[in-house]
C-alpha cells in the first residue's frame, strides 16, 4: 500500500515537472525597462526649496536624493540623484536651464533641466558650509569649514570648473587688520547687490563679517568684531545698551536692502543685527566696526533664553522710495517653548538711516514643522513678492503678496495670517483618495469628444487659475509639448480616482502631462436625495467597450455612469431591494448617472463588467454576489452568502464558452471534441475569495456549476486571479494532440479557419493563474471547468506578496508583475512563471512600502502601473519601447527656450545701450504675454541681472593672495639658457683676454648701471639733452680695434666655449661613475643586512 502511494506521488510530481518543461515564456530581460512616466505630488521627505524668478520654476529637494521640479499647466518632473542623500543647498542658474544641488557628502551636481540629467558634478574635498550664486552669471561662491572661500564656474560645454581664485580666512583677516577668528568656518558668502559681481561678503561662524572687493583685491568694510554701543530696535528691545560682541555665533544672514547697504544677521542667542555696509565714512574708519552707527539690534522676545535664528529672508517694499524698507521673514529667535510660527516684520528706516522702526508684526501659522521657505519675486510682471513655506511632511503653504502687503495697514501689534491652499494636480490627502483605475479607451472617438467637451465647459485644465480667486499661482514655468493638432486630438487613456467624500475625478492620461476632464460630485440636482452617495468610494471599474463607469462605495451603493456622448438620456433609475424609481436630472453638461443600485448595506468589494459591458457583477464584503443589467436597469441575480461569508471576494472574471447543443452541458463533458461554431455560447463567472476558494457560476441561471468550490489543501491568503487567453507558448503535449487532430479534420474537409475556430483554439489554450500570498498556481482553463485541481505550474514565493497583475505585448499576455510587502517588484514571464527581472520601489521611486498601498494600484494591459504613496502619484512604465509615455518629445519641457532668448535679448540690449528701462519697450511688449498676465511696469530685473560679468573671468583666473614662491614664478618671464651662463665647480682656467681694456671695462660698468644711468651716462642731475660730438659717439658705441682684432676676439670666444663643453662632459662622466659606485655600495649593504638575523638588528 505504501509503495503504491509513493508511486502515485512520484508519478504526479513527474507529470507536473513534465508540464512545466512544456511551458515556454515569451518575455526577455531586454524587453523590460522600468521608467517613471508620470510623477505628481510633493514627497514627504521634502526639505529645501529653490525658485527661478525668470522661468517661474519651483524646485524641491528631499532627504533621499530626489528633486521635484514644478511648473505651470500641470507640469511636474522628478530628478533622482544617484546618491540617496539629503541636499543642503539647491539653487537655479536663473534663466540658464540648469539647477545646482549640493548633497550632504559635498557632491556638487549641475542638472540639465532640458534632458533631466546630471550634466556635471564635482566632489568637494571638505565640508561645504555656505554656497551662493552671482545671479545672472555662471559663477558660484563656495565656503567651507576651513575658512576657505572658493569660486566655481559652470561652462556651457557641461564642465564644472574650480577657478584659481580662493580666499583663506587667515589671508583675509590679515588684509582687514583684524584678529584671526577662533571659529573660522564660513557660514555665509553673498555677492553684494548693485556691484556687478565685484563685491562679495564673507561671514565667519565667530561673527566676523568682511566685505571684499574682488576687482580691487581689497577689504571694503569689517563688521562684527568690536565692542559697540548697540542701537536697539523697537521690537521687544532691552534696556542695556552696552554689549560685547565676543565671538557671537552667526546662524543666518541675508541682505536687507536692495542696494546692499544693510545686512541682516541672525545669531545663536536669538538676536538679529542690522549691519550697515556703506562706505561713506572716512578711509581710516571704513574698515572698522567701532562706530555705533553701524549696527542696530532687534529682538523678537525679551525672554532670557531664546531660540536661534534659523532662517532670514528680506523682501523690498515696492511702494517705498527707501531701498532698505521692506519685510523681514524670520524663523526662530522667539522664546524657547513658544508655538512654531514664521514671523514677518515690516520695517522702515528713517531718512538718514539712523533709526529703525517696526511698523507691523505678523505670525504666520504653520501646518506641520518648518522645513524651508522661499520668496517668489515676479520681475516680469512686477506684481510683488509672494511667500512659499515648506513644512513637514511635504506640505506647501502659500502667502500672496496682497496678504503680506496688507500687514502694514494693520494697527495691532501681532497678527495671525493663514495660508492659501496650493493647487494640486491629483489630490490624494484632501480629499483622501480611496480607489483608482488607469484604463485605455477603445471606443475613443465619441467618449473622447464628450470628455473634452466637459473639460472645456468646466475650464479646470490648468493651475494658472488660482484657487479661491486669490490671484495668479506664481509657479507657471515649463512648456507642454503638442504632439498633435487640437482639432484631431483623441483621448487614448484616462485615470479615474475615487475619494472618501464620494466624489470621482477623471483625468486625461494620454500624455505625461495629465489634465482634469471632469469632477463627479454629490448629485444635488436630482429630485430625491440618494442615500449614501457621499460615502467613501471603495471600488471602481471602467468598461472601455461601452465607456461605462461603475462606482461602488462603503455603504453598498453602486452608481453607473455613461461617458459616451451618444447617451442623451437624463433620467436616473434608483433600484433598491424592494422598489425601483425613476427621476429626472438637470442638464449640467457633465457625466450623467444613469442608475443607482442599493441592494445591500455592505461595502462593495469588487466590480466587474460582463457580457461586453451589458451586465455588471458586484461582490459585497458580506460574501454575497449580484449581477445587474445596466441596460435594462434591473437585478438579474443576487446570491445567498458564500459558504464563508467572512472571506470577501477579491477577484471576479466573466468568460464565454461554446456548446454542442442547445442545453447547458456539464463542464465535465466540455472538451475540444464538443466545440462547434454552430452551437450557442455559454457564459461562466469565476469568483475568487480571500481564503483561496474558486467558485464557478453559470451566467444563464446563476447556479454554482460545481458542487463545491476548488480549494487548496493548505490554508493561505489569495491576492488575485487572472485568466490568460490562448496567448501562451507551449511545446507539443498529449493534450494538444486532440487540438491538432481537430485541425486536421477541418483541413480534410477543405474548410478554411474561421474566427470562431481561432477562438475555440484560444479557449483550449487558456490558463487560470491564482496568485497567493506565498505561491503562484497555474491551471488549464478546461481543467478548472471540469473540477480538476491538478496544477500546470506551481511556484513557491520566498516573500509575502500583496499585489499582482498581468500585462501584454503585441496583443499577447506575456508577463506577470508582483509586488511584495518588502517593496520589491518582480517580473515573471508567462506561462513558465520564470523570474525575468527584480527591482524595488526604493530603487525606482525612493519609496518605502506602506500598508494598504496595493488598494490604490492598477495596471493597464500594456504595462503601465499607477500607484500612490502619501501625496505622490506615479505611473511606472514596464516595457521598453512602444509606449507614448517614453517618447522624449512627449515629456513637458522644464526650460522655456523662447522666454530665455527673449530675456537674453533684453539683457543684451541693456548692456549695449545703457539707457533707462523704458527704452526696452519693444522687447518688453513681446514678453508681456509669456507668463500669465499683463506686465504692469515692464520688466523689473535684479540690479545685477543686467550687468556684464565678462570682467570676472579675468579676475577669477588668478589667486588674490598668491604665495611668495608662486608670485616670483608667475612674474618671471621664460629665460633662454645660454652656454655662457653655465658655471662649473672647477678652478678657473686662464684664458687669453681681448687686447683692449676698454671692452672689459665697459662690460663691468654696464652690469652695474641702471637703464637711466646707461641712457644718460650716469649723470642724473641734469636731464637736459645736449649735442654730442662725433668723437664722443664713436667712443661710446663703436667697438675698439680693427677688423683683425674683432676676428681674433670671436675665435677666442669659440675656443673658450669648446673647452667649457669638454669640462661639462668630463664632469657628467665623473658624476655617472660616482652614481654607479654608490649603487654597488648600496647593493652590498642590502645583501649584508639580509644575512643578519633579526636579533642582530
Amino acid at each position: 500500500m505504501f509503495a503504491k502511494k509513493l508511486l502515485q506521488k512520484a508519478t504526479k510530481l513527474h507529470n507536473l515537472h513534465h508540464h512545466h518543461q512544456n511551458l515556454r515564456g515569451s518575455l526577455t530581460q531586454e524587453e523590460l525597462d522600468f521608467q517613471i512616466a508620470v510623477h505628481y505630488g510633493i514627497p514627504s521627505t521634502a526639505s529645501i526649496l529653490a525658485f527661478d524668478p525668470i522661468q517661474r520654476l519651483l524646485a524641491i529637494g528631499t532627504l533621499d536624493g530626489r528633486i521635484k521640479v514644478i511648473g505651470g499647466d500641470n507640469i511636474e518632473g522628478l530628478l533622482i540623484s544617484p546618491k540617496q542623500l539629503p541636499f543642503k543647498y539647491l539653487e537655479f542658474l536663473s534663466n540658464k536651464g540648469f539647477l545646482i544641488s549640493i548633497s550632504n557628502d559635498n557632491d556638487i551636481q549641475v542638472w540639465n533641466l532640458e534632458d533631466r540629467s546630471v550634466a556635471s558634478s564635482l566632489q568637494w574635498s571638505s565640508n561645504i558650509t555656505s554656497f551662493s550664486l552671482i545671479h545672472g552669471s555662471f559663477f558660484m561662491y563656495v565656503g567651507d569649514e576651513h575658512g576657505l572661500m572658493s569660486v566655481l564656474k559652470y561652462e556651457e560645454d557641461a564642465e564644472l570648473l574650480m577657478l584659481p581664485y580662493h580666499i583663506s580666512a587667515k589671508s583675509l583677516t590679515e588684509a582687514a587688520g583684524s584678529s584671526f577668528p577662533d571659529h573660522w568656518t564660513v557660514v555665509g558668502v553673498l555677492h553684494q547687490p548693485c556691484s556687478s559681481g565685484n563685491r562679495v561678503l564673507i561671514a565667519y561662524e565667530s561673527g566676523l563679517i568682511i566685505l571684499w572687493d574682488v576687482f580691487e583685491s581689497q577689504v571694503v568694510v569689517v563688521r562684527g568684531d568690536n565692542v559697540l554701543e548697540l542701537k536697539n530696535g523697537v521690537v521687544d528691545s532691552s534696556d542695556q545698551p552696552e554689549h560685547n560682541l565676543e565671538e557671537k555665533e552667526i546662524t543666518a544672514l541675508c541682505w536687507a536692502s536692495s542696494n546692499g547697504s544693510i545686512l541682516a544677521v541672525g545669531y545663536i542667542d536669538g538676536d538679529i543685527m542690522f549691519w550697515k555696509t556703506s562706505t561713506t565714512t572716512s578711509s581710516k574708519t571704513r574698515k572698522s566696526g567701532a562706530s555705533n552707527n553701524n549696527v542696530v539690534r532687534v529682538q523678537l522676545s525679551s525672554a532670557e533664553r531664546k531660540l536661534p535664528v534659523i532662517v532670514l529672508h528680506w523682501s523690498a517694499n515696492s511702494k517705498s522710495q527707501n531701498d532698505s524698507d521692506g519685510q523681514l521673514f524670520v524663523y526662530g529667535g522667539d522664546e524657547i517653548g513658544s508655538d512654531e510660527v514664521l514671523t514677518v516684520l515690516s520695517l522702515e528706516w528713517s531718512p538718514g538711516m539712523e533709526t529703525l522702526r517696526c511698523v507691523a508684526r505678523a505670525e504666520l501659522t504653520l501646518i506641520g514643522s518648518f522645513a524651508d521657505m522661499s520668496l517668489l519675486p515676479n520681475p516680469i510682471n512686477n506684481l510683488g513678492t509672494d511667500l512659499l513655506v515648506l513644512t513637514n511632511p511635504g506640505h506647501l503653504q502659500f502667502f500672496s503678496h496682497e496678504s503680506l502687503t496688507a500687514l502694514t495697514s494693520e494697527h495691532a501689534k501681532r497678527i495671525t495670517l493663514n495660508s492659501i491652499q496650493c493647487p494640486v494636480v491629483i489630490p490624494t490627502l484632501d480629499p483622501i483618495l480611496t480607489a483608482s483605475n488607469l484604463s485605455s479607451l477603445i471606443a475613443t472617438e465619441n467618449t473622447s469628444n464628450f470628455l473634452l467637451e466637459i473639460a472645456t465647459n468646466m475650464k479646470v485644465n490648468s493651475t494658472s487659475k488660482f484657487m479661491n480667486g486669490s490671484g495668479n499661482w506664481p509657479v507657471s514655468g515649463g512648456i507642454v509639448q503638442q504632439l498633435s493638432s487640437p482639432e484631431g486630438y483623441v483621448i487614448e487613456r484616462i485615470y479615474i480616482a475615487g475619494y472618501n467624500d464620494g466624489s470621482v475625478r477623471i483625468w486625461d492620461a494620454t500624455s505625461p502631462v495629465l489634465s482634469i476632464l471632469c469632477v463627479i460630485r454629490e448629485m444635488k440636482d436630482v429630485e430625491v436625495k440618494v442615500k449614501g452617495s457621499t460615502a467613501p468610494v471603495s471600488e471602481l471599474n471602467f468598461c472601455s467597450l461601452t465607456s461605462g463607469l461603475a462606482v461602488g462605495n462603503q455603504l453598498g451603493l453602486i452608481r453607473v455612469y455613461n461617458l459616451n456622448s451618444s447617451s442623451k438620456d437624463t433620467t436616473l433609475h434608483i433600484i433598491t431591494a424592494i422598489k425601483q424609481e425613476v427621476h429626472k436630472q438637470a442638464e449640467n453638461g457633465g457625466p450623467k448617472c444613469s442608475a443607482c443600485f442599493h441592494l445591500l448595506d455592505s461595502p462593495v468589494q469588487a466590480l466587474q463588467y460582463m457580457d461586453h459591458g451589458a451586465k455588471l457583477a458586484v461582490a459585497h464584503e458580506c460574501g454575497r454576489v449580484a449581477v445587474l443589467d445596466v441596460k435594462l436597469f434591473s437585478v438579474l441575480f443576487l446570491s445567498d452568502s458564500l459558504p464563508n461569508p467572512r472571506s470577501p471576494v477579491i477577484s471576479m472574471m466573466w468568460k464565454s464558452f461554446l456548446h454542442n447543443d442547445g442545453h447547458v452541458k456539464s463542464p465535465k463533458d466540455l472538451g475540444s471534441k464538443d466545440l462547434n461554431k454552430n452551437k450557442p455560447v455559454e457564459s461562466l463567472m469565476f469568483i475568487f475569495t480571500k481564503d483561496a476558494k474558486l467558485y464557478l457560476f453559470g451566467c444563464d441561471d446563476y447556479r454554482m456549476i460545481n458542487s463545491k468550490p476548488m480549494q487548496l489543501k493548505k490554508e493561505t491568503t489569495a491576492i488575485s486571479m487572472h485568466v490568460i487567453e490562448g496567448s501562451t507558448s507551449m511545446v507539443e503535449s498529449v493534450d494538444q494532440k486532440e487540438s491538432k487532430q481537430l485541425t486536421k479534420d477541418v483541413l480534410s474537409r477543405n474548410e478554411p479557419h474561421s474566427p470562431v475556430d481561432q477562438k475555440e483554439s484560444k479557449q483550449l489554450d487558456s490558463l487560470v493563474l491564482l496568485c497567493l500570498k506565498d505561491a503562484l498556481r497555474l491551471y488549464r482553463l478546461k481543467s478548472v471547468i471540469q473540477g480538476n485541481e491538478q496544477t500546470l505550474c506551481k511556484v513557491k514565493l520566498a516573500k509575502p506578496c500583496c499585489w499582482s497583475s498581468t500585462f501584454k505585448k503585441d496583443e499577447k499576455t506575456c508577463g506577470l508583475v508582483l509586488l511584495y510587502q518588502s517593496g520589491e517588484l518582480e517580473i515573471r514571464s508567462l506561462p513558465d512563471l520564470e523570474v525575468v527581472k527584480v527591482t524595488s520601489l526604493m530603487s525606482i521611486l525612493r519609496w518605502s512600502f506602506k500598508a494598504n498601498m496595493e488598494r490604490t494600484m492598477s495596471c493597464t494591459e500594456t504595462g503601465q502601473i499607477s500607484m500612490i504613496n502619501g501625496s505622490e502619484v506615479a505611473f511606472i512604465s514596464l516595457l521598453n519601447g512602444g509606449d507614448d509615455f517614453r517618447v522624449l518629445e512627449s515629456l513637458p519641457c522644464l526650460h522655456d527656450k523662447v522666454l530665455a532668448a527673449a530675456i537674453e535679448a533684453v539683457i543684451s540690449s541693456s548692456q549695449k545701450q545703457r539707457k533707462k528701462q523704458g527704452t526696452h519697450g519693444s522687447i518688453v511688449n513681446i514678453l508681456k504675454g509669456f507668463k500669465g498676465g499683463k506686465a504692469k511696469n515692464g520688466i523689473n530685473f535684479p540690479a545685477d541681472f543686467l550687468s556684464s560679468f565678462s570682467n570676472l573671468d579675468k579676475i577669477f583666473s588668478k589667486n588674490p593672495f598668491p604665495d611668495p614662491v608662486e608670485s616670483i614664478t608667475d612674474d618671471q618671464e621664460d629665460v633662454e639658457l645660454d652656454i655662457d651662463d653655465i658655471e662649473i665647480d672647477e678652478e678657473p682656467v686662464s684664458m687669453p683676454m681681448p687686447t683692449t681694456s676698454s671692452h672689459s671695462k665697459q662690460n663691468e660698468e654696464t652690469g652695474k648701471k641702471s637703464d637711466r644711468e646707461r641712457l644718460f651716462d650716469g649723470d642724473n642731475s641734469d636731464a637736459t639733452p645736449r649735442l654730442r660730438t662725433r668723437e664722443e659717439i664713436i667712443a661710446t658705441y663703436r667697438k675698439a680695434g680693427d677688423a683683425s682684432s674683432v676676428a681674433s676676439q670671436a675665435r677666442n670666444k669659440l675656443l673658450e666655449r669648446q673647452e667649457k663643453l669638454e669640462r661639462i662632459s668630463r664632469r657628467a662622466q665623473d658624476l655617472n661613475n660616482e652614481a654607479e659606485d654608490f649603487a654597488s655600495l648600496a647593493n652590498e649593504l642590502v645583501k649584508a643586512m639580509e644575512r643578519r638575523k633579526w636579533w642582530q638588528i
